[in-house]
This record gives structure tokens, C-alpha cells and sequence, in this order.
């Protein structure tokens, strides 16, 4: 039977919240269908520190990150297109979205040159020249084949504030032009533009208005979640739901932070991506809906335990608290361990937020959620304040 080939990307919203503007979707992809809201782990270099592809499939993560600067520069476009892409090289058959590179913008600072063209790099590597234009950018993504790829844009740390601000936005408008251009593969790779602007609304509203324009099938928020506060975040998150389409996907890059991901939702976010959980196990924490706990600590030396009794990841069904202590940053593979169940307990926290939603009681469970993670009822002042926004109101 032919017929025509889906879209790219598909999205549908299943369910809302009568309350606030927390829903709940599914993004078709061509690797696969995605539940959203949806946490992404992040493979930087086409792997999850300390996890192999088939336990990410195993804890059901339908969707991970690479960077299209590391794996541009390692293991390069030519090796990536003799494999086939990035799922093959990698070995994993579901959803992948890639970042631009943009964001070594700033964590790479000292090693690059921004201009009207491009960004130019100095390699970590070997301190080689390299120039990262959007369509060399586009190039890249293209080669890596990832289902999702974002445009690269002129990113400026959270805090900046002036004229840099405003040229980081337009020039962003206008590179997301030009990587539209260069696309190759749009009938099995999307680009998600990405609303910039700094802390400034009115740059924000700008940004968001402009890549609306474009009518492209989703929308990134960039540019937060790097040291601004959280009074700042929360709003600049909250004018750019109001402002991006509801029948598409929004995708808060950079958030990782259990309360955030509770908040964002709330406030209308569908996706999120972060180094947190691995990054954290790598030091021995454990995440649990009270916070998280380092297992270095003494206390854990006689605690039998599992990190979470409510978990049913691989780590709490088979290891204790006292098992762990005992291994972590001391030998590899309590870096797995950790990291499995840190990566379940974010895919978990977003299941759960999913079934609050689909039922409508998710005002209940972010009211218990937050009341476990701060029992004393000393909530942070931007998270009720962002909550009140969306008329939830903590207890």
C-alpha cells in the first residue's frame, strides 16, 4: 500500500491540565514516538557516561542528545557518513537530538570567535582552527541523521546584559534562516529554532514572534538555566509558553533539577535535557524526590537499604545504600549503578507527572511533590510565585 510519507515530526496533545498549562503529548519521530513531557539524557559524544544504549532502552528513555560540536570534531562528518549516522555508529535505534554546538558559544568562551559568519573554535583537542558556520552546523546534524536537530544560535551567557543581548537574538533569527536553507534532509530530520533574548521580555517576545514566522514544527526556549536567578528563569519561561503555539512541541533546553522539571511543566514546557543525573552519579549521588543524597557520606556505611525503595531500576532491585558507599569514586562501575538509577528516577518523575496530568490531579501531585522535597513547608519564593502564575497554589 503506498501512500505519503509521514512528517518528520508529529505532534499530538492526548491531555491538559484544567488548572494550569501543563499537558501532555505525543512527538511522532521517525526513530520513535515520544511521550512528552520528557526528560532527554545527554550523550555529548554519542554516549551516555557509564550507561550502554541497550540499558537506556531497557529503562524505557525514548530519546537522547549528542553535540553536533564534539562529534563533528571527533569522530568527524566523513566517519559519521561511512557509518551511516549516529544511530548506527552508536547502536541505538531510537530517537536522537542534536545540539548545535552553539552553546560552546559560552562554555567554550576562551576558544572562539563569534561573528556575522560563524563561530570560530580553537579545538579542545589539539588546539586546532575550526569554523562552525549554520551551515556547516546544518551539515553536520544532517550526517549525524538525528531525528531532531537544533539551529545553531548566537548564545550569550544568562546574565549578559546590553546591546549584546539584542544582537545575539536578531543574528540568531537570521542564522536560523540560513540553517533553514542549508537543510538538507527535512523530510526526516526537523530543526527546532531557539527563542532567545536574555532576561529582557521584550527581546524575548521578539524572538519567540519571529521564529513563529517561520512556522517550523516545534520551538526551543535557550539562553537560561546558566546562573540567572530563578525569579528571572521562571518568567522568562512563562512569557515564551504564553507566546509559542500550543499545538507544538516547546523544548526548555538545559533543565535538569527535578523541582525545575515540576515547575516547567506547570508552566507548559513538553521537553528537557540535562548533564545533571550522570554528571552527579559520577560523584556518588543519588536522586530521590526528597533530594539527593551522597552516598560517600558515613551515614550510608551500614544502610541496607536501596537508594529508593519506590524505584524498580536494575541498582534499587539489586544493591544497597552500603554496597554503594563502599564502591563509589573508588570503582567504574559505581558510576553505572548511580547513573541508572539517577536516569530512572527522572524518566519516573516524568511518568508520573504525565499520569497526574492525563487524570487531571497533577495540582495534587505537584502540591505533594513539593511538600516531600521541602517538608518544613519552606518553599522557595520563585517557585510559589511561578506556581501562583498557573494557579497552583502550595499548601
Amino acid at each position: 500500500m503506498s501512500g505519503k510519507a509521514p512528517p518528520a515530526l508529529s505532534y499530538r496533545v492526548l491531555g491538559t491540565c484544567s488548572t494550569s498549562k501543563a499537558r501532555v503529548g505525543v512527538m511522532s519521530l521517525p526513530h520513535h514516538d515520544v511521550d512528552t513531557p520528557v526528560f532527554m539524557p545527554v550523550g555529548t559524544k554519542g554516549t551516555i557516561k557509564g550507561l550502554l544504549p541497550q540499558q537506556l532502552e531497557a529503562l524505557n528513555c525514548q530519546i537522547i542528545l549528542g553535540n553536533t560540536y564534539h562529534l563533528g570534531t571527533k569522530p568527524g562528518i566523513d566517519i559519521l557518513k561511512k557509518a551511516g549516522g549516529l544511530h548506527k555508529f552508536m547502536s541505538w535505534p531510537r530517537a536522537l537530538l542534536t545540539d548545535s554546538g552553539g552553546f560552546q558559544m559560552v562554555s567554550l568562551l576562551e576558544l572562539a570567535e563569534i561573528t556575522e559568519e560563524g563561530v570560530k573554535f580553537k579545538s579542545p583537542y589539539d588546539g586546532s582552527e575550526c569554523m562552525l558556520t549554520p551551515e556547516h552546523s546544518t551539515e553536520i546534524q544532517n550526517a549525524i541523521g538525528a531525528d531532531i536537530m537544533m539551529q545553531l544560535d548566537d548564545v550569550v551567557h544568562s546574565t549578559t546584559t546590553g546591546p549584546r543581548v539584542e544582537e545575539a537574538m536578531h543574528r540568531t533569527t537570521r542564522w536560523l534562516d540560513r540553517c533553514l536553507k542549508a537543510h538538507s534532509r527535512d523530510h526526516d530530520q526537523t530543526i527546532f529554532p531557539i527563542v532567545q533574548g536574555g532576561l529582557n521580555p521584550s527581546l524575548r517576545e521578539q524572538s519567540a514572534l519571529q521564529h513563529i514566522e517561520r512556522d517550523t514544527r516545534a520551538y526551543a526556549i535557550g539562553g537560561l538555566s546558566g546562573g540567572e536567578s530563578k525569579d528571572d528563569f521562571w518568567r522568562m519561561v512563562h512569557l515564551s509558553t504564553d507566546l509559542l503555539p500550543k499545538d507544538k512541541p516547546r523544548y526548555c533546553m538545559g533543565v535538569g533539577f527535578a523541582e525545575d522539571l515540576v515547575v516547567c511543566c506547570a508552566l507548559g514546557v513538553d521537553m528537557y535535557d540535562c548533564v545533571f543525573p550522570t554528571r552527579t552519579a559520577r560523584f556518588g549521588c543519588a536522586l530521590l524526590d526528597e533530594g539527593q543524597i551522597n552516598l560517600r557520606c558515613v551515614a550510608f556505611e551500614k544502610d541496607f537499604r536501596p537508594i529508593d525503595s519506590e524505584c524498580s531500576c536494575t541498582t534499587c532491585e539489586r544493591y544497597t545504600r552500603a554496597y554503594l558507599h563502599s564502591i563509589v569514586t573508588n570503582e567504574t562501575v559505581a558510576c553505572q549503578l548511580v547513573s541508572v538509577h539517577n536516569i530512572a528516577f527522572q524518566l519516573r518523575l516524568m511518568q508520573r507527572i504525565r499520569a497526574s496530568i492525563m487524570e487531571d490531579t497533577f495540582p495534587t501531585f505537584v502540591r505533594s511533590f513539593m511538600k516531600c522535597r521541602f517538608p518544613d513547608s519552606s518553599y522557595p519564593k520563585w517557585i510559589v510565585e511561578a506556581l501562583s502564575a498557573v494557579s497552583i497554589v502550595l499548601e
